[in-house]
């Protein structure tokens, strides 16, 4: 049950910071903000209230997988190689694995101040490769994952038909994913009906990458209501077998033949020309940034600064879920940046503003957006009350104030204390209230599946 308000000493408002702060909480979103105020009896209170953020792409069952190929293989280890262990992992999964995963991956997402998550979700079908009885069953079981954590879901059911350029047959390994456009269909219908019990649940479209759809097939997918999220550019070698196949590089072939704007994210966009840059940019979609798991797998640098300066818009994702830290993608986005540019605070926007602060607005803008959540984002009326606190008695954040917070989250470490969604308190003193339950479920399934 939420308390009618949340008390924070500071928060950061839609307008900007502020001390004392009663934020009244009606129907799980902000119903009125006061600042300057005493706390009420009855309040729940935290230190230095944040917005929570979204976390725009995630394969949550790969959370499993996380540490299990970091060892060299006999030649160059690549995407292309993790590809191949990741196929030969997915075969096992069965649905109840599949949910307890993704309230592993989930708790730990509300643990480090993500509060919704956009799900790429594509593993669809049962071993052999047939529908469940429920062609929505794993869409199910993200949605009750979803459900026991609180986390907030973006559910993006994955079309994927082919596995390569130029509409390949798909091979063995991706049996569990593939649809036709019909039965794709049908699969959204269900996710829709899946997630209708989730108090602010969306459901958007994810063709999964060029690879893997033909134009005719994107053309019809991209029409379903909802967020369009495709992964782009990711590898070089995606890239070179584009061009071998179109004669262009994938961003430009999408944006030529596709209204790309605000409604769609292009996932990774590692590799892309300045021209291109330069489209995506001006169009108001959102680039989908996964710094953790681009630096696992070696895909290389976005030009976020760049990109940045010429008004483009980004979020952040745990992707791989090798390691999930909210914190830490921002970091990483920004140090993959100075290691390029050979500079420091490259992504703060102009003189004397704050790298983190920069960092979380922008991160908060663009994921909410990705992600088809209502508007206004932020701590402001109207929007969910999810709510990240800090708090202001660790020494991470002694002696400061306003976006030197944001910098000492972000750069420095600095904890978390509670998360609030939809007003309900979730993590208390950095912990989820269930971890105990969803940690020995994950903990089992993983040893009965790695004792296979």
């Amino acid at each position: 049950m939420a308390p009618p308000a949340l008390w924070f000493e500071h928060a950061l408002l839609a307008d900007g910071w502020a001390a004392r702060v009663r934020v009244t909480v009606a129907d799980g979103r902000v119903l009125a903000i006061a600042a300057g105020v005493d706390a009420e009896a009855g309040d729940d209170r935290g230190g230095i209230a944040l917005p929570g953020l979204p976390n725009l792409h995630s394969h949550a069952f790969q959370r499993a997988m996380a540490g299990l190929t970091e060892a060299r293989g006999p030649e160059g280890d690549s995407f292309w190689t993790w590809r191949e262990l990741m196929y030969r992992f997915v075969g096992a999964l069965t649905p109840d694995d599949v949910q307890a995963i993704a309230a592993q991956a989930y708790m730990e997402m509300l643990e480090t101040g993500f509060t919704r998550v956009g799900e790429f979700h594509y593993l669809h079908h049962g071993p052999d490769g047939q529908p469940y009885a429920d062609v929505a069953e794993m869409a199910a079981r993200i949605a009750a994952a979803a459900d026991e954590t609180g986390i907030g879901l973006t559910l993006l059911p994955v079309f994927y038909a082919h596995s390569g350029f130029g509409g390949q047959a798909p091979t063995d390994g991706q049996r569990r994913f593939v649809n036709s456009v019909d039965g794709y269909g049908r699969l959204n219908d269900g996710t829709r009906a899946a997630v209708a019990g989730l108090p602010d649940a969306v459901v958007g479209v994810a063709p999964h990458s060029l690879r893997a759809v033909t134009e005719e097939e994107l053309t019809a997918v991209s029409q379903i209501a909802g967020p369009v999220h495709i992964h782009i550019a990711e590898q070089v070698k995606e890239v070179d077998d584009c061009k071998a196949w179109s004669g262009a590089r994938p961003v430009e072939w999408l944006q030529d033949r596709f209204g790309v704007d605000d409604r769609w994210c292009l996932v990774h966009a590692t590799h892309v020309t300045p021209s291109e840059r330069r489209r995506l940019a001006a169009s108001g979609a959102i680039a989908g940034l996964c710094p953790i798991t681009e630096a696992n797998l070696g895909d290389g640098i976005f030009p976020a600064a760049a990109f940045l300066a010429e008004g483009g818009a980004f979020g952040v994702g745990s992707d791989s879920n090798v390691r999930i830290d909210a914190a830490e993608e921002l970091r990483l986005l920004e140090y993959g940046q100075r290691l390029t540019a050979r500079a420091r605070n490259v992504l703060a926007g102009g003189e004397g503003r704050s790298t983190g602060g920069a960092l979380y607005r922008g991160a908060l803008a663009g994921g909410g957006q990705a992600l088809g959540a209502s508007r206004p984002m932020g701590l402001a009326v109207g929007a969910a009350a999810d709510v990240v606190s800090l708090p202001v008695g660790h020494e991470a954040y002694a002696g400061r104030s306003g976006d030197t917070w944001l910098d000492s989250r972000i750069f420095c470490a600095g904890p978390v204390q509670h998360v609030w969604r939809r007003g309900r308190r979730v993590v208390e003193d950095g912990r989820h209230l269930a971890r105990e339950a969803i940690a020995a479920r994950y903990r089992q399934t993983l040893s009965r599946l790695l004792a296979r």
